[in-house]
């Protein structure tokens, strides 16, 4: 594995050097391969509880009302907020939720999404297709 010590100025000094695209490219790439993981430890998901339940109105092409709560982690006491997908949701204050990292984009300041069909958010209802972003088990 190429180190990053290697931004050395003669890589940069001469465009003819073959080497300066190539270390440039692998310099982004490197910069690129975060982990989008937004809590204090590296876990996939995490456990949380409803503090509070609101809609956002989204960036500017687009216009309808998205549903939102803010959350506190269990273990971290951290604040965070989260999108609420789907159709309809049965959660209240002191729901537990669970989370995980994922950006919705047309929301700001949310960068993670509750799952749906785990603890007390319910699945979404009259559900076909991409169920299992829904949380919804197949029908016999």
């Amino acid at each position: 594995m190429l180190s990053l010590h290697l931004r050395c100025y003669w890589f940069k000094s001469s465009f003819e050097n073959p080497f300066y695209l190539l270390m440039s490219r692998i310099l982004k790439l490197l910069k690129k391969s975060k982990k989008n993981y937004n809590f204090e430890t590296e876990f996939p998901q995490r456990s949380a509880v409803c503090t509070k339940i609101l809609t956002i109105s989204p960036k500017k092409p687009n216009s309808a009302n998205r549903r939102v709560c803010k959350v506190r982690l269990i273990k971290s006491k951290q604040n965070l907020t989260v999108k609420i997908p789907g159709e309809g949701h049965s959660l209240q204050q002191h729901s537990t939720v669970l989370i995980r990292c994922g950006r919705s984009r047309d929301l700001i300041g949310v960068r993670n999404i509750a799952i749906r069909g785990k603890y007390d958010l319910n699945a979404v209802a009259n559900r076909s297709t991409s169920r299992s972003i829904y949380g919804v088990k197949k029908t016999k």
